[in-house]
């Protein structure tokens, strides 16, 4: 395409716009992860030259030399310290990131048209108000600094459980003779965990459309973002007029704001199940003892790449699924699928009789997650999870089966409490879910009376601890305290 409205440059045109300090430009993809397979541990072990160019690589080398000669001793900069290296992480995700244009500030005046205009749309269609208090442009160097934070809280947990575990499981003469390097073996294991997230987070910066394009509320609260280098990338080849897209992609973009801004429970929910996945994770390290039979503990001093040597060949054990890890990470599938599923269908009911396009849209986006799209890539390399198609497609099918046997508020009520969501046995049957919704199903009404109860309770109990203050107040007056008969 080459003229997008709003503002928005053609992906198309030369670089003499791009920004030359944004690092040399790589080209590589992300690591070779996959579904069940966190921070690259797997079969295939974990790979850190995988999609790096060479100047990625080095930087990596770099930090190994630092640590190898401190032998154990800290790493400078506070973003090397934890589970995952994260300055190395931000610096590989850069280099892989390349160059990039800026935005201009016509770019940015048009993403602010184009959520403005979709949220009037969107007043229609749900009973949720407007959540967007800013909207703005990105570049995917900005889309990587902004989220970065919200990644730490995704990975933390995972990388963490893995590292401990790792460590407990040494056997007792290893453990004893390798305590004194015990801080190194931490760093290469935020090293290994860092070029894999760096990986991932590289490509996806390059690819994703808007800050919820991977169904997580990315950018701080009420800020909705599109990213117009992605977008253009995106319409090229589509044959769809690039104002509609424009305004399908805003529409979806402050859908998810307003959403996430007014279910209070819903962001720390996505958090808190990866929290509860990462407690269980366990590795089968039966092999380790055959592995460090023949080695000479003097030889990890004496020859580093013994020592890197355990490290790597430690990420071939396969972390062991236990059935509430499973259970973990199927209601993180069917909560980021209910997302999904809403945003498409409130979307679809404000847009459709306005934008020719968006039922192709809609199908666009379907074919693009189901083809292996930066969600389910990031979700695989990370925890584990490839959110399948079949769950957006069919979450999509509940609620607008719901609002077609309904209406517009009971649809919208079902986000008042996590016990009133559809699980995924629902996201299988969801006539079975809508008939029991609007018939007034037991367990339904019981949580909804349970809800009602509690907040009744509550200011019931709030309004006595007023009470009990007041004549506290009353008692310590001394205006009030009876005369002394000896006065």
């Amino acid at each position: 395409m080459s003229d997008l409205p709003f503002g928005f440059s053609s992906s198309s045109g030369d670089d003499d716009g791009k920004d030359k300090n944004a690092g040399a430009s790589g080209d590589g993809g992300p690591g070779n992860t996959g579904p069940q397979n966190p921070f690259g541990f797997g079969g295939a072990g974990f790979d850190p030259s995988a999609g790096l160019d060479p100047s990625a690589l080095g930087q990596m080398f770099s930090q190994l030399g630092q640590m190898f000669s401190g032998m154990g001793t800290s790493m400078s900069g506070s973003g090397a310290a934890g589970p995952v290296n994260y300055q190395l992480a931000a610096n590989l995700a850069r280099q892989q990131i390349g160059n990039f244009t800026p935005v201009l500030e016509k770019e940015n005046k048009a993403v602010a048209d184009a959520v403005r205009l979709a949220d009037v749309w969107l007043d229609d269609v749900t009973t949720f108000p407007g959540g967007v208090s800013k909207a703005v442009a990105w570049t995917p160097v900005q889309w990587l600094d902004e989220t970065l934070p919200t990644w730490k809280g995704l990975c933390n947990p995972v990388a963490t459980q893995l590292a401990g575990t790792w460590q407990q499981n040494l056997p007792p003469e290893a453990a004893q003779f390798a305590g004194p390097m015990m801080g190194m073996l931490t760093q290469m294991s935020g090293m290994a965990f860092g070029t894999q997230l760096g990986q991932g987070l590289g490509q996806l910066a390059k690819e994703v459309l808007t800050s919820t394009d991977v169904g997580l509320p990315l950018a701080p609260e009420g800020v909705a973002v599109l990213l117009p280098e992605a977008i253009a990338t995106f319409a090229d080849g589509l044959g769809l007029p690039a104002q509609e897209i424009i305004v399908f992609l805003a529409a979806r973009e402050a859908a998810h704001v307003r959403l996430f801004t007014h279910v209070p429970w819903l962001r720390q929910r996505l958090l808190s199940t990866v929290e509860e996945y990462a407690r269980g994770i366990s590795i089968d390290f039966s092999g380790i003892t055959d592995m460090t039979a023949n080695i000479d503990p003097t030889e990890l001093f004496s020859d580093p790449s013994k020592l890197e040597e355990l490290i790597s060949s430690s990420a071939t054990f396969e972390p062991t699924t236990t059935p509430e890890q499973k259970a973990a990470l199927d209601r993180l599938e069917t909560l980021l699928a209910l997302i999904e599923g809403w945003v498409e269908n409130v979307v679809t009911q404000a847009l459709s009789d306005r934008i020719p396009s968006t039922s192709a849209l809609v199908e666009t986006m379907r074919r693009r997650r189901a083809s292996g799209g930066p969600a389910e890539q990031t979700f695989a390399t990370l925890v584990g999870l490839e959110l399948r198609p079949r769950k957006s497609r069919e979450a999509a099918a509940l609620w607008r089966s719901l609002f077609e046997a309904t209406d517009v508020a009971t649809r919208d009520k079902v986000w008042e409490h996590p016990d009133l969501l559809p699980d995924a046995d629902d996201l299988d049957n969801p006539a079975r879910f809508v008939e029991r919704f609007i018939g007034g199903d037991s367990e339904i009404d019981s949580a909804i009376a349970e809800l009602e109860k509690s907040l009744a309770a509550e200011a019931e109990r709030d309004s006595a601890a007023d009470d009990s203050a007041d004549k506290s107040d009353e008692s310590d007056d001394p205006d009030d305290t009876p005369g002394d008969p000896g006065r």
